[in-house]
């Protein structure tokens, strides 16, 4: 049996999930990812011997990072400037299909492109989030099976304002009972939802669209976050990816004196054939 979902301040809470390919490819397979994508570990940024373990090309990188107070001063800029989103869409006709809705401001802005974006609004949901994100972006929703969690979910979130979106998936039973079915997986104990906030730590995702534009979405943000374009023979996990990426907030953290940055990281890719 899943672990229950306690319900914490009025608000419903997950039980903190680990990042690692374990929990995260069976999360993956319950919500409906191809098993021709896989989760893989990580070693090193930099080593080439360690890197080459890792198929390419890299769609999806999933990160989970300390809160450190550069970065945290560094969010808060960022949040502060960020545009409003749009005001939800009316509802169509039960005859005419429902456009897409535009994340933020696209129209004006044309670093802005269509992105699926959660905002946070479950209790340590942040890993089962970043992981759909990982899977409903760029081409790895192309791997995503007809009929699943993950296929409905995205169905239902493209017409949807970001309030709605995120209600749509606090209400999702499937959603919940996935998550709650692997938080005891992998190699600690999971600790319980009471004392997840005690952690510090944030899951993010990086991913590349289709047209080469390199996103950082994180649930409790103010929206997606577009870091750079990449060329079409770079991923997520190339220099450039990552220097706009992930490389930029372990930059950022040795700038400010912190010294190095402990974190997690998972390449969504292709799987190795046996």
């Amino acid at each position: 049996m899943p672990i229950p979902v306690q319900v914490i301040d009025g608000k419903k809470t997950f039980t903190v999930l680990e990042n690692n390919p374990e929990v995260m490819n069976a999360l993956a397979s319950r919500l409906g990812l191809s098993p021709s994508l896989q989760f893989h570990d990580i070693y090193s940024l930099t080593d080439p011997t360690l890197l080459a373990l890792i198929p390419r090309p890299v769609h999806a990188l999933l990160v989970i990072l300390p809160l450190t107070p550069a970065w945290h001063a560094n969010r808060i800029a960022e949040d502060s400037s960020y545009p409003a989103p749009p005001p939800s869409p009316s509802p169509s006709p039960s005859s005419s299909p429902t456009p897409p809705t535009p994340e933020y401001n696209t129209g004006s802005d044309p670093h802005w492109g269509n992105i699926l974006w959660f905002k946070q609004t479950i209790g340590h949901a942040c890993g089962s989030i970043g992981l759909l994100h990982c899977a409903i972006n760029g081409p790895a929703r192309h791997y995503i099976e007809k009929g699943s969690t993950f296929a409905k979910l995205r169905e239902r979130a493209i017409p949807l304002g970001v309030e709605e979106r995120a209600q749509m998936l606090y209400d999702d039973v499937d959603f919940e009972v996935a998550h709650q079915s692997v938080a005891e997986l992998g190699d600690t104990a999971a600790p319980s939802a009471a004392d997840g906030d005690k952690l510090g730590q944030h899951f993010v995702t990086f991913v590349k669209g289709d047209d080469g534009k390199l996103w950082e979405l994180e649930g409790s943000r103010k929206g997606p976050l577009f870091r750079g374009t990449l060329a079409a023979d770079e991923d997520v996990l190339s220099e450039r990816g990552l220097a706009l990426g992930l490389g930029r907030v372990i930059e950022m953290e040795k700038a400010s004196g912190g010294g190095d940055l402990r974190f997690s990281a998972i390449a969504l890719a292709g799987k190795w054939d046996d």
